[in-house]
């Protein structure tokens, strides 16, 4: 598993993920989830790039790039709903794909991957939100 965002997770625990996910290629220009579309699975880049984009009035904005190692589908997976953003392939792309199912499970049967998981979530999203809150801050200066 490459270098990943979810930085409290054992070597342990990147077994029983890698045990349960399935590898899936994308090309250049695939989506790798639709935005506004129900996922169930959660999916970490092993390889290439992706875009994350929102749809607009007249086009979409990308808001983030993502590498290897780096996590999508988390908030569609902590809220079990949608996508609030399409991840579409910059280049080749292999993501390893894991059931959101098969996670819930691995958390009740193993209660400290449970809390190493979920901290690595919630320390993913509190960046995600810190950097967001710099961009916005970054934009509001420079119209003034």
């Amino acid at each position: 598993m490459p270098r990943s965002t979810l930085q409290d997770l054992t070597r342990n625990d990147w077994t029983l993920i890698e045990s349960k996910a399935k590898r899936i290629s994308f090309k250049l220009g695939q989506e790798i989830i639709k935005g506004g579309a129900r996922i169930d699975h959660l999916y970490v880049l092993r390889r290439g790039s992706a875009s994350v984009e929102l749809e607009g009035t007249t086009a979409r904005a990308v808001i983030a790039t993502l590498s290897a190692g780096d996590v999508c589908g988390e908030m569609a997976f902590l809220e079990d709903s949608t996508a609030t953003a399409a991840v579409v392939a910059k280049d080749e792309v292999e993501v390893d794909a894991i059931c959101a199912d098969d996670l819930r499970e691995l958390v009740a049967v193993f209660p400290g991957f449970g809390v190493r998981f979920y901290r690595s979530l919630a320390v993913l999203l509190a960046q995600r939100l810190r950097e967001t809150s710099k961009e916005l801050l970054r934009e509001m200066t420079n119209k003034r």
